[in-house]
């Protein structure tokens, strides 16, 4: 197990970040998590009152009351993240966790946030898609002095307009972004909104992603495209929690986006509209069904439905890429090679040599063949019927007509009524019917005139 305290002093961070207790004193104190389990709906303690969200493997940040703001204290600094068992990743984020916490307040609350630094390098949080003060916007160099190492800086401004936004720094963002620096905002409105539905089930999801190579934890910052962990709120399936619902809840996800390419996300079995954006809620003419929608770099997409169908159904981005996790880049498509006769002698050669993609990679799945220390495998994750052949954004929707109102715990796995899972046919086939006009199988080759531009054939 890594031991948290020797890296932050073997980095240098711990002593490069040093605050005051004098300078604290005033200060709420910092909330910190180290755990990846999902937390319960925290409903607030003073304030106006609203329906929290749950972020799934995260949590919310709580406040305190002084002189009718709300107060709170996030601390930039370097954390340890478990993107799943077996992997741990060594980012930067916010409180202990990557992402940082859910920060919650209702439409018109005056927020102070105190941001202290204990980075080993300046930084800044920019309250991505809000209206503020343009020197509450966080854009190092541009509207506000950069934070120093071992500083506290206090950002506030009054909660303007409801919806869900996003923060990050605008600092050396390349790096730290890419460090897991990143956090949900959610501004619930104030009193009944034309726009905005009650809802049962509020679930947050953040999208980011990391290129840590097989064996280390810690990301390379200078990567564009090729990542390798593509991540729900910093964790890779199988280490996602489900989204635990009961059946005829109405069900709002909020997905933001702060990865470099878009995500077409799928769910399963239900129906859902577009009903908010970083922008505000969605005039409801716009709204139409969809089952995926794509939420492009530096959006957020609200959706909303109703579950009304009971099982287990799959919820995931649609690039077959990023569900799975790291290692799959380098490996040479082998589909269709024979590798008779040439197994032995390579394990004579190599003996952790591993014959892989002969017939497809879901063998991989299946195989326990060796891995760095650190490292998960491609795809993973078993159901009640043997290995999903999944890894990175993936999730499952669980919809049970006996969860009780409120309650986020795993149901386990579906029961499936008799009779309606499928099955081997074991019964007569009939004769696939054929056109008349589709060449015979076995006849002569057919020649095509292929007309070019410019009037050219072939």
């Amino acid at each position: 197990m890594i031991d948290r305290r020797r890296f932050l002093s073997a980095a240098g961070f711990a002593a490069a970040a040093t605050v005051g207790r004098a300078a604290l004193s005033a200060l709420p104190e910092p909330a910190l998590r180290s755990s990846a389990e999902t937390a319960p709906p925290s409903p607030p303690a003073n304030g106006r009152p609203f329906h929290p969200v749950v972020t799934l493997n995260g949590w919310s940040a709580p406040w305190r009351t002084r002189d009718g703001v709300k107060e709170f204290h996030l601390v930039a600094e370097p954390v340890e993240r478990e993107l799943a068992p077996n992997m741990i990743a060594r980012l930067w984020g916010y409180n202990g966790q990557s992402p940082g916490p859910t920060i919650e307040v209702v439409e018109g609350d005056r927020v102070r946030i105190f941001v202290t630094n204990r980075l080993p390098e300046h930084t800044s949080i920019h309250w991505h898609g809000q209206r503020v003060p343009n020197g509450m916007d966080g854009v190092g160099g541009l509207t506000q002095p950069h934070i120093p190492p071992g500083k506290t800086f206090a950002y506030e401004f009054v909660a303007r307009r409801p919806g869900t936004f996003m923060y990050h720094p605008h600092a050396d963002e390349m790096v730290q972004m890419a460090m897991g620096m990143m956090g949900f905002w959610v501004t619930h409105p104030r009193a009944a909104h034309p726009l905005i539905d009650q809802v049962e089930r509020d679930f947050c999801v953040l999208l980011n992603a990391y290129d840590i190579e097989p064996g280390g934890a810690v990301p390379k910052v200078n990567t564009m495209l090729d990542f390798n962990l593509w991540t729900f709120n910093s964790r890779v399936f199988p280490g996602i929690d489900s989204l635990n619902v009961r059946q005829g809840d109405r069900v709002r996800l909020r997905i933001g986006n702060l990865t470099m390419t878009n995500h077409p996300i799928h769910i399963h079995g239900h129906e859902f509209v577009v009903s908010g954006t970083d922008g505000g809620p969605t005039p409801r003419a716009a709204r139409w069904p969809e089952v995926t929608t794509d939420v492009a770099v530096g959006q957020m997409r609200q959706l909303e439905f109703v579950a009304d169908e009971p099982g287990d159904w799959a919820v995931h981005c649609h690039k077959s890429h990023h569900t799975m996790n790291a290692m799959g880049h380098a490996v040479p498509t082998m589909i269709g090679v024979d590798h008779r006769g040439l197994i032995g002698p390579l394990q004579r050669l190599v003996p952790d040599y591993m014959l892989m993609g002969e017939r497809g990679m879901a063998d991989m799945s299946e195989m326990e063949m060796p891995l760095p220390d650190n490292t998960l495998p491609m795809m993973s994750g078993r159901g009640p019927f043997g290995a999903i052949e999944m890894g990175g954004m993936f999730t499952v929707l669980k919809v049970r007509r006996d969860q009780r109102p409120g309650d986020y715990s795993d149901p386990g796995w579906y029961a499936h009524p008799e009779g309606t899972i499928a099955h081997e046919w074991d019964g007569p086939l009939a004769a696939p019917t054929r056109s008349a006009r589709a060449p015979a199988l076995n006849g002569p080759a057919q020649e095509y005139a292929v007309r070019k531009p410019h009037g050219r054939s072939r």
